[in-house]
């Protein structure tokens, strides 16, 4: 184990604070300059987000099961995702969805006609004028997917290399993954989880896709939280002694599971020959990444209330060449906080907030504890620097749940967005008799670079900061105009669709990266952006992270007032770097492993 790190980490500069590392090839920029204030574009009519949601025909209620007997799991779920199912070139919405829960001893209940996870197929139009036109339609019954367990979560991504994204669902009951079979414009499902070998029964959370040890087949890793269920639900009370929500330490924490993809369609439990088993947890969270740019892709698992896991890929071993791992949180300092305390780990995203070339941590936390910023230094050492970034205090008074990276405004410099709702019945609302009294309003936080940031949610809109009970955030163009949006999902309440109405002063440029087949997203892949003045902007494919949901795997990078991109190098999982040139800003390009650019 790398017990150095203990040393290292207090040595560290601070996020901004040096030029830090820009991985394999390139030079950063310098992270002690940010953007200048006065040349950020503002909001169209006052708002950064706007719902589209009712507009564009998404129209989708959670149900929690909620029975008042205050069930430990109504609170937890669900999550979403935007991914392309179908090959058009825009983004879907996946929609997880719970159900009524049967307390013990009462009969079963079929499958509920119009329930279950759905699925929106997006019917996005250009007109000749250019303008954009979103619409969804409701596609669950012709596709095929049956879904109609209590639903948590969804991870995407193409496991059998066939060019279509394939979707796993995680449940409070069996885990299914399910096959993308679509044909043109007709997207169809089957089930396959017993064939693939990768059903799970317990209250599995957050799960990922990635390529662990870079054979070119997606491995899975599906985090499990603990022991809990209806049969062993416990009565808990608030501190004003009100019957509450349980938390976590009222129940046995439970070992995650990794699955090793053969590349015949089914996979192989590794969880034990992996060095994961004997580690019991809490996992809500987790997020894939080469985080000591060793060209392998290491595991980041959020746990609640526990100290959370850095799963440190140590490479192949064995007959079959199967991944084995280390976990290196606490002398890397990414297992606990600043005060030596485990955290209600949430939510958790990956991602180089400081421009300084390598990814950095940020995770989502109860009320009254900050959320926390973990800063790399490039060799995988991290240093907790909640408390000067600016995102620690304004955390306090929510309860954070999913989070995401989103460059808001294109101006080169990752933003940062919080879903909040509250795990714990909050007084006020339940004295005025509201049935789910959680409910907070959600934070953005924009990059002001130099390792600082800025509270903007009352420029976010009212759609984005009406008290709500908000848990996952997918993010994706949805529209493909260059800005980012996002779904957010909501315990027992609609989805929403946040769509970016900032100005389109910035430039910008979207990567796909594609196999070599140029078949399958390459989930892990990194890919720098070079500019005219030297500098270099990393960053990185990849579906997970979040909490309980997935994003679009295409790299969106906002260029700020400069266009002009010199080169676009991508280091792909393995260590094996290609570049592109003559690529222009306003478009996205499809990069296929060893055959140049092409463009859509």
């Amino acid at each position: 184990m790398r017990w150095a790190g203990l040393l290292g980490i207090l040595l560290l500069a601070a996020c901004g604070g040096s030029t830090g590392s820009t991985g394999s090839t390139g030079s950063a920029p310098d992270p002690a300059t940010g953007p200048d204030p006065a040349t950020r574009p503002g909001p169209e009519g006052g708002a950064l987000f706007v719902d589209i949601a009712a507009e564009t025909g998404l129209d989708f209620t959670h149900d929690n099961g909620h029975t008042g007997q205050l069930y430990f799991v109504e609170p937890v779920g669900a999550g979403g995702a935007l991914v392309d199912l179908d090959n058009d070139g825009d983004l879907d919405v996946v929609l997880v969805q719970g159900r009524r829960l049967q307390p013990p001893g009462s009969p079963e209940r079929g499958p509920e006609a119009g329930r279950g996870t759905r699925l929106f197929r997006n019917d996005l139009r250009v007109d000749e004028q250019g303008q954009r036109h979103l619409r969804f339609t409701d596609i669950t019954a012709q596709s095929g997917l049956s879904a109609q367990g209590y639903g948590m979560g969804v991870a995407t991504g193409d496991f059998d290399n066939d060019g279509r994204i394939d979707l796993y669902l995680t449940t409070f009951g069996a885990n299914q993954l399910w096959r993308n079979r679509s044909e043109g414009d007709q997207v169809r499902f089957a089930e396959v989880t017993a064939q693939a070998g990768v059903d799970d029964s317990r209250w599995s959370t957050s799960a990922s896709f990635v390529d662990l040890d870079a054979d070119g087949w997606l491995d899975l890793f599906v985090t499990n939280y603990v022991d809990f269920r209806l049969a062993t639900h416990r009565q808990c009370r608030s501190a004003a002694g009100r019957p509450d929500y349980c938390g976590p330490h009222a129940y046995q924490g439970e070992s995650d599971r990794l699955f090793w993809n053969r590349g015949d369609g089914t996979f192989r439990d590794i969880t034990g020959d992996a060095g994961l088993l004997d580690h019991p947890g809490s996992g809500l969270g987790v997020v894939a990444a080469d985080f000591d740019l060793d060209h392998r892709n290491d595991l980041y698992v959020a746990n609640d209330l526990q100290r959370n896991f850095l799963w440190h890929n140590l490479g192949t071993a064995g007959a079959e060449g199967a991944p084995r791992f280390e976990n290196t949180a606490l002398e890397s300092g990414c297992a606990v906080s600043m005060l030596g305390q485990a955290q209600a780990s949430m939510g958790v995203v990956a991602g180089d907030l400081d421009n300084d070339g390598d990814d950095d941590l940020f995770m989502t936390h109860l009320s009254a504890d900050t959320n926390t910023l973990y800063c790399n230094d490039g060799h995988g050492l991290f240093q907790d620097r909640t408390a000067t970034s600016g995102l620690g205090a304004p955390s306090l008074e929510g309860t954070g749940f999913g989070t995401a990276l989103l460059d808001i405004d294109n101006d080169g410099w990752l933003d940062v967005v919080v879903a909040n709702g509250a795990v714990k019945v909050i007084e006020a609302q339940a004295r005025t008799g509201d049935p789910f009294p959680l409910k907070q309003p959600n934070q953005l936080f924009r990059n002001r670079g130099g390792g600082a940031f800025e509270d903007v949610s009352a420029l976010a809109g009212p759609d984005f900061l009406r008290p709500e009970v908000s848990r996952g955030i997918a993010v994706g163009d949805v529209d493909n105009d260059g800005r980012s949006d996002f779904l957010l999902t909501n315990n027992g309440g609609p989805a929403r669709l946040l769509h970016n109405r900032n100005r389109d002063d910035h430039a910008w440029v979207g990567l796909r990266l594609l196999t070599r087949d140029g078949g399958r997203d390459v989930l892990g892949a990194r890919v720098a952006v070079v500019r005219a003045d030297g500098s270099t902007l990393w960053r990185r494919a990849a579906s997970d992270g979040s909490y309980l949901s997935a994003s679009d795997p295409r790299v969106l990078v906002g260029l700020g007032s400069d266009p002009e991109i010199v080169a676009v190098r991508v280091v792909w999982p393995g260590g094996a770097v290609e570049t592109w040139t003559g690529l222009t800003a306003g478009q996205y390009h499809t990069l296929i492993a060893g055959q140049g650019p092409a463009t859509y």
